[in-house]
């Protein structure tokens, strides 16, 4: 007899699971940021390149290893893409973007390991409108730069010569007559050493500040004070003498009136009185309330 035996279907194997390969954290930060992955690993080769190039000067400094050495190193990061090739600047209102630009650019090697951060800003401060500035790498190919300015107070004048100076008496820039800015003057040799001074002798009446025009540094001891109405204020020698003769005018012009009255000349040298000259006229002698005082005024009469 002749069996027949029936083979079952062969059993199926079980297919081996896919291993799900997760993304490491850094992975999923770089996904998150708003620049390319390429641009990031670029940034950090960079960095790389320019930690190694910066241990190995030092490394070959330390063993006496001749400058030249150093610069070699340095020359082989910048042809390995760490070299200058931009520069952005902010912080500019006054002075010229080139003008930063070129002082930036001025190096004997633009491989970054090469550029001299701290030689880029003192060059910057020697420019007086440059009060401070702040110089930094961003690998793998800019410079950073960002200035503060100082802000210009007054116009100096030297006889002929006009100088924008700032609230500490910086020189900032030379003045063009035919365009000179609607800011104060200082007049007189040395005028501009006094700026703070100066300031400090406005602050002492506020209400008249904005009226002053002109202030003249008389003999290297003084102020000439010239108002946007025409008169002139002569004050007394000393800083705190000169201040309170200044509060004391302010206050009398409060009470009463003195400046656009027709006066040409206020003098305050002695601080103890005040003496105003009309046009064409014999000086007067005012009171505390800015009145002239009878005395005075017969004695004018009477002198004709």
């Amino acid at each position: 007899m002749t069996a027949t035996i029936k083979r079952g279907a062969p059993a199926r194997r079980p297919m081996p699971k896919r291993k799900v390969q997760k993304q490491s954290a850094i992975n999923r930060l770089l996904a998150r940021l708003p620049i390319t992955e390429q641009a990031v690993r670029r940034a950090t080769t960079g960095a790389l390149l320019l930690v190694g190039a910066g241990v190995l000067i030092a490394g070959a400094t330390w063993a006496g290893v001749p400058g030249m050495a150093g610069q070699t190193l340095s020359d082989a990061a910048g042809r390995a893409g760490l070299r200058v090739e931009q520069v952005e600047v902010t912080g500019l209102h006054h002075m010229d973007f080139m003008t930063v630009n070129a002082v930036a650019l001025d190096q004997r090697s633009l491989a970054m390991p090469s550029v001299d951060l701290d030689a880029v800003r003192q060059r910057l401060l020697a420019y007086g409108w440059i009060k401070d500035a702040h110089v930094s790498r961003r690998l793998p190919d800019t410079l950073l730069i960002h200035v503060d300015e100082r802000e210009p107070a007054a116009v100096w004048q030297d006889e002929e010569h006009l100088m924008l100076i700032d609230a500490g008496g910086t020189v900032l820039e030379p003045v063009d007559a035919a365009h000179v800015p609607d800011l104060p003057f200082v007049i007189g040799p040395g005028a501009h050493l006094q700026e703070a001074a100066y300031q400090t002798l406005l602050a002492a009446a506020p209400a008249l500040r904005r009226h002053v025009r002109a202030a003249t540094w008389v003999g290297n001891r003084r102020w000439d004070l010239r108002f946007d109405s025409g008169e002139m204020l002569m004050l007394p020698e000393g800083e705190r003498e000169s201040a309170g003769a200044l509060a004391g005018f302010a206050e009398m012009n409060r009470r009463r009136p003195l400046l656009g009255k027709g006066w040409v000349r206020f003098d305050l040298r002695d601080p103890s009185k005040l003496v105003a000259r009309p046009p064409n006229a014999a000086a007067r002698t005012l009171d505390e309330g800015g009145a002239v005082k009878a005395d005075t005024a017969a004695n004018a009469k009477t002198n004709g």
